[in-house]
């Protein structure tokens, strides 16, 4: 009995203090930062866990999910604020909670304490044991491990600029979808890095008049590779600025993992520098054959070990 007592207690131990090891993006200051996102000819491909990087048992915008692409390669990722009922800025893609929890109805009719109830579904429609968290929760998690990049969805420019302040994170991306946006972030605060809309050449005219510094962004060019977007590119790689393909509604869709990977190398080949994804572990296998041995992005990752929960069968 004292045996098999002593090995649950060990067992149990082991399963709260299990620890794995994770791929980090580490930043002393802003300059360090906004060079990451630097262009330049010898930069390494880049990834972007869209929503984190959803696989089995793993939900969308969920801390667990950025964790499990993180021991796989180092990543920022893309997530979307919104706001309960009662102003708590929460994440959550879809203006209801349907498709990705246990809870049905728009996440603004409900307050943070309501939707604490519900649980977050994996790719798969299974119910995981996770909640659906702060956008609070996931700024101080992110701190010195990777860089979140907020959407726009209905949470106010001064209210997201705010809570940013609360919570002492700088390293934080901000997508803007036009020019106005852009220019109240950087006026709010001049080292704000922004994912910027750059669509067309309209687009890059109207932030370069709106005089917003082109160090202080990324430009997200569209979701497919065209032969169009070498004007794009090249004006914005002139300016210093990384050019950003999203994969997550075109080439992610594709049944046959063999056509997926090889989009996503010829996003690289053709001139991209940034992949958003929703699978940037196979993104990451990917594009192995185009990582050089040394690139001025590599001193940025390092490696931290994090400790972790094992549920056993039948405790969840």
């Amino acid at each position: 009995m004292k045996k098999a007592l002593l090995f649950c207690l060990l067992f149990s131990a082991a399963s709260v203090n299990a620890q794995t090891e994770i791929n980090i993006l580490s930043f002393k200051n802003i300059s360090d930062f906004q060079s990451y996102f630097h262009y330049t000819a010898g930069h390494m491909p880049l990834i972007s866990g869209h929503r984190g990087g959803t696989t089995m048992g793993y939900p969308e915008n969920c801390i667990a999910t950025f964790e499990n692409t993180l021991r796989h390669t180092p990543a920022f990722f893309e997530i979307d604020p919104r706001l309960t009922k009662d102003s708590v800025i929460v994440v959550m893609h879809d203006e209801t909670l349907d498709r990705t929890t246990t809870g049905k109805g728009k996440v603004s009719d409900y307050t943070y304490a309501q939707l604490q109830q519900f649980r977050l579904k994996d790719p798969q429609g299974n119910v995981t044991n996770y909640n659906i968290p702060t956008l609070k929760e996931m700024l101080l998690w992110s701190k010195g491990k990777t860089i979140l990049n907020l959407d726009h969805k209905d949470v106010p420019l001064a209210m997201t600029a705010q809570l940013l302040k609360e919570c002492g994170n700088d390293m934080v991306m901000l997508t803007v979808h036009n020019a106005q946006q852009a220019k109240f972030y950087v006026d709010d605060n001049p080292g704000h890095m922004l994912s910027a809309f750059v669509l067309n050449k309209k687009s890059f005219d109207e932030l370069e008049k709106a005089g917003v510094p082109w160090k202080n962004m990324i430009a997200y060019v569209g979701p497919t590779n065209k032969p169009e977007n070498k004007e794009l590119f090249d004006m914005l790689h002139e300016k210093g600025v990384m050019c950003m393909i999203s994969a997550a509604s075109s080439y992610d869709k594709l049944k046959d993992a063999g056509d997926r990977d090889a989009h996503y190398r010829e996003t690289f080949t053709q001139g991209a520098d940034i992949l958003e994804s929703d699978l940037p572990i196979e993104v990451a296998e990917a594009i192995k054959v185009l990582m050089q041995s040394s690139g001025e992005q590599q001193k940025f990752w390092l490696k931290m070990k994090v400790s972790y929960f094992v549920s056993l069968p039948g405790t969840t």
